[in-house]
């Protein structure tokens, strides 16, 4: 099996590797990346079924959700980037508003199945997410990883860490909180 990691854009037809690689993940099975867009109580009232519904019937519109990395033709990772207007929640977030008024595309999660983590996912979602972007015409990719001062749980570190975005090429371009920074990368 190669080791070559290669992200392609979730789409209806990939929609089976999204549920692999969601169904092997504890809080994926739950979220089913409904957390960025939906209202507190309404992501938590759809927690399992009604957020994976939501989420199919988003990729189902063709609307961008994120990529899906595969090694050796098998899916073992996603990361989500969509356009911020999509995701609601960061709209009402005072660590994570708005920075100017570019439209930014946000990287917005981070899921590998437990036997896929800590082997070298995280750079190229990023890569592949950024690609993504680039394509469907955004003018920078913005993140909002944790700056860890300590040892984080792999639930603590779902929309990445710092190190792995500034080796990508994002600098940091704000921070209200002393652990989440807003790190941002313009289209090359």
């Amino acid at each position: 099996m190669s080791d070559k990691i290669v992200c392609r854009p979730l789409t209806p037809a990939r929609w089976a590797d999204a549920e692999a690689v969601f169904q092997s993940c504890g809080d994926a099975r739950g979220c089913w990346c409904a957390f960025w867009r939906m209202p507190r109580p309404q992501f938590r009232a759809g927690i399992g079924a009604r957020n994976r519904a939501f989420f199919r019937r988003l990729v189902e519109s063709g609307a961008p959700t994120g990529v899906i990395a595969y090694r050796g033709g098998a899916p073992v990772g996603f990361c989500g980037v969509a356009p911020r207007a999509d995701l609601s929640r960061l709209a009402r977030s005072r660590v994570l508003a708005p920075v100017d008024a570019l439209p930014v595309w946000s990287v917005n999660c981070f899921i590998v199945p437990p036997p896929h983590r800590r082997s070298g996912l995280m750079r190229p979602l990023i890569e592949g997410a950024a690609a993504y972007a680039k394509k469907r015409g955004a003018p920078a990719v913005e993140a909002y990883p944790f700056d860890p001062k300590r040892k984080m749980m792999s639930g603590e570190v779902f929309t990445g860490l710092l190190p792995a975005f500034l080796d990508q090429g994002f600098r940091e371009v704000a921070r209200r909180s002393p652990i989440r920074p807003i790190v941002r990368r313009i289209s090359r």
